[in-house]
């Protein structure tokens, strides 16, 4: 069974970078039923938000307008690691963020990394 464990996240200050990291187990990344990566994040009180995906292949990499030209997802297929590097951190990117995988026929999601943007 797949599974995912976040790390990276912390209290950082308004204007740093983070970078966070998406360790998978159970799967490697040439798993050809495997269809998309992603970094989630979710603030209290706001909707789950689609941060970055990711295919495969990584020819096709999408970002939602809020962190687009700031945040930029990678894998590294050799350590079966995904990252999302966050660049120019405002208050309003503090939340939960976790990494989820979807198959073919199923999805899996981690338990998340917190990130706080605070002076």
């Amino acid at each position: 069974q797949a599974q995912l464990v976040e790390s990276g996240g912390g209290l950082v200050q308004p204007g740093n970078s983070q970078r966070l990291s998406c360790a998978a187990s159970g799967f490697t990344f040439r798993n050809l039923n495997l269809r998309w990566m992603h970094w989630y994040r979710q603030a209290p009180d706001k909707e789950r938000e689609l941060v970055a995906s990711v295919s495969r292949s990584g020819d096709n990499i999408t970002y939602s307008d809020s962190v687009k030209g700031r945040f930029s997802i990678s894998r590294d297929t050799a350590k079966n690691t995904m990252h999302l590097q966050m660049t120019r951190l405002r208050v309003d990117d503090t939340a939960l963020y976790y990494c989820c995988v979807d198959f073919t026929d199923s999805n899996y999601c981690g338990q998340g990394t917190q990130v706080t943007v605070s002076s």
